[in-house]
């Protein structure tokens, strides 16, 4: 099986996906409503798309291609409207978060789709421990050689963009102790973690050639990988975010991503080699565990530091490029994060001690996704 050629993609443009929790609103456990979703949901015109995901207490929800931060925040904004509204009837609600604080994996259905029910017979209980629920970003490429060096250049950054979207401190009723407890059941799946050092798509072909002729893998979507590259989109996708509480933050985080990838595209100010990923597990792990207040390794000084003042450092660097692609909002919003609570997981661990009740922690994230309750 040959790996399918990369398709022409506009440079810098953005497509954001959102998985989401579907909740009951007596209860803000996880309901099984994805089905009665899409049915409500019927043939309003969107602007991208909603479709299900492995289990029927999830949806993802994915914009058009978008040209910036202004109009994926547009985007997002008519979509997250459109299921709430469909939500409301349904009396069930939506909500941000990479994990459902108190949800029973056991108790979830996978739902009635072909390539679910095959993940679910090759993974076993894993795919419904999979009920988690994440923030993908794609950037477009003008070529595959220049996705796989933006691949490897972004995955500096792996650990920030964690640490930033980290949404999932509970798991079970329990509060881990992670920021992102997400991702260590994603490093549950094998082909999981960082992509493999190629930065020629003949380099890459050959790679995927071997694994195929393995049976391990039939296509790139059997990859799990923290950044893959989308050769039907002509895009990198980056896989590491958390959902997170509200919409304003999933455009900002994209409107990040693309400022970053401008930055690695036009100033080059790395050039990628393999010795890059030495410290990559360990800043990744540092990110899920501490957040922002986790050690970065930079992988070319060795120097430490924290991700927070990295974060602050980098956002001074990457300004002008905000400014070239209108996204100055998008860096405000991550600078205003940085002085406050930095990440949603300090949000609904706040939240929990004050109210000492999950349930009604997740509904005040579902009023938060709504838009009915900003600022919480």
């Amino acid at each position: 099986m040959s790996l399918e050629p990369f398709a022409t993609s506009k440079p810098l443009t953005l497509g954001v996906e959102l998985e989401l929790q579907i909740v009951g609103t007596h209860d803000y456990d996880l309901a099984p409503g994805a089905a009665d979703l899409l049915r409500v949901l019927g043939r309003r015109r969107l602007p991208g798309n909603v479709v299900p995901e492995i289990t029927d207490s999830m949806i993802e929800l994915s914009t058009g291609i978008c040209s910036g931060h202004g109009d994926a925040l547009a985007q997002l904004r008519e979509i997250r409207d459109a299921l709430v509204d469909c939500a409301d009837r349904l009396g069930i609600a939506l909500s941000g978060g990479g994990t459902h604080p108190f949800q029973d994996w056991s108790q979830r259905r996978i739902f009635d789709k072909p390539r679910f029910h095959q993940i679910s017979e090759l993974y076993g209980y894993l795919s419904k421990q999979f009920t988690i629920f994440g923030q993908h970003v794609h950037v477009g490429c003008p070529s595959a050689d220049e996705a796989l060096v933006l691949l490897h250049g972004m995955g500096r950054f792996i650990p920030h963009l964690i640490a930033l979207a980290a949404s999932s401190p509970f798991v079970q009723g329990t509060d881990t102790r992670f920021h992102s407890a997400r991702l260590n059941s994603v490093f549950a799946f094998p082909l999981s973690g960082r992509a493999p050092f190629a930065v020629t798509w003949d380099e890459f072909g050959v790679y995927f050639g071997k694994m195929a002729r393995t049976g391990v893998v039939a296509s790139m979507k059997d990859f799990y990988w923290d950044i893959r590259p989308k050769p039907e989109y002509g895009t990198i996708e980056v896989r590491v975010l958390d959902t997170p509480l509200t919409i304003e933050k999933a455009a900002a985080l994209a409107g990040l991503v693309q400022c970053l990838a401008r930055w690695l595209t036009v100033d080059r100010p790395y050039t990628p080699a393999e010795d890059d990923y030495l410290p990559y597990t360990f800043n990744r792990f540092q990110a899920c565990r501490f957040g922002l207040d986790g050690t970065f390794v930079d992988p070319k000084t060795g120097e430490h530091r924290l991700l927070r003042d990295d974060l602050r450092a980098l956002l001074v660097r990457i300004a002008s490029h905000a400014e070239a692609l209108g996204a100055e909002d998008a860096l405000s919003f991550i600078a205003a994060e940085l002085a406050g609570d930095g990440n949603d997981a300090t949000w609904i661990r706040r939240v929990q001690a004050r109210e000492r009740l999950l349930p009604e922690v997740v509904r005040q994230q579902a009023r938060r996704w709504a838009g009915r309750d900003p600022g919480g």
